[in-house]
């Protein structure tokens, strides 16, 4: 997993939750508690706590736990959400195994740095409550420009050909929305899942580069810390590539198109044959 930087992954925070806000819309209002327990929602890969406010504002009161496993991320989310109550905790998905039932288990543009997430999908839906749901989005743009050309690049004549080999993802991080389903389905279950594309309009000198240097290009600035010349080689040669990709319009905002999968399935709830 990537060495994330809280500030530069936020300085994009509008564009990366807007995406999070369309998939709370889709997410049913989940049954109440039996007894006096509050609804309890996990927020997988939760960040700096972005996507994890989203979830207080909706539901106040619940008792809300943000997993991450980057300590950075986890101290950020910490002091920005202070006033919120939301508690978090160090977590790796590719193991972690809810240890209650959740009302909601929710993730915002995490699972790709999770291999074979897709399998992991069975045993979250699990552990939802009776009517609850797990609910997540994922980027599905390892095609476009931006992350094709910065593979290309890597596997180049370069200084850092060997040394990034294999550190790239490509379009196998995630699945479509039809591929998903099969591992969402289930008896009694409702599945929801669409792909959007959104037109990011974003400012600023090499906006592209400095979204993703945020995000996707985090493993290569990790192989390359303890090289500086083939870092700063990378990063001017990248950056003239996206330059070209994406060209700034003439107001000096740079388009940046972003694909995005979304799923929503949500399990039975009880029977009136359980109730009693």
């Amino acid at each position: 997993m990537p060495t994330w930087d809280p500030a530069q992954y936020l300085r994009h925070a509008d564009h990366r939750t807007r995406a999070f806000a369309d998939l709370l819309a889709r997410v049913p209002e989940p049954p109440a508690p039996a007894g006096d327990r509050p609804l309890r929602i996990a927020d997988l890969g939760c960040g700096p706590g972005n996507s994890t406010r989203l979830l207080t504002e909706r539901w106040p009161g619940a008792q809300i736990t943000g997993y991450d496993h980057s300590d950075a991320m986890l101290d950020r989310a910490r002091v920005d959400l202070a006033d919120t109550g939301a508690a978090f905790a160090h977590a790796d998905l590719r193991t972690w195994t809810p240890d209650e039932p959740y009302d909601v288990i929710a993730s915002n543009a995490t699972f790709q740095w999770v291999p074979g997430h897709q399998h992991r999908l069975a045993d979250w839906a699990a552990a939802l409550a009776p009517g609850g749901t797990l609910a997540f989005q994922v980027p599905s743009n390892f095609d476009a420009p931006s992350h094709a050309l910065m593979r290309r690049l890597a596997a180049s004549e370069g200084p850092w050909r060997t040394r990034l080999d294999g550190v790239l993802r490509g379009a196998d991080a995630v699945l479509d929305p039809a591929g998903y389903l099969p591992y969402l389905a289930g008896p009694g279950r409702t599945a929801d899942l669409w792909e959007t594309t959104y037109l990011h309009l974003l400012t600023g000198q090499d906006a592209v580069l400095d979204w993703v240097t945020g995000t996707g290009l985090r493993p290569v600035l990790d192989a390359l810390a303890d090289d500086p010349a083939a870092r700063t080689a990378f990063t001017d040669a990248y950056r003239a590539l996206l330059r070209e990709a994406y060209p700034a319009t003439a107001d000096g905002t740079t388009p940046f198109p972003f694909r995005r999968v979304f799923a929503v399935t949500t399990v039975p709830g009880t029977t009136p044959q359980e109730a009693l």
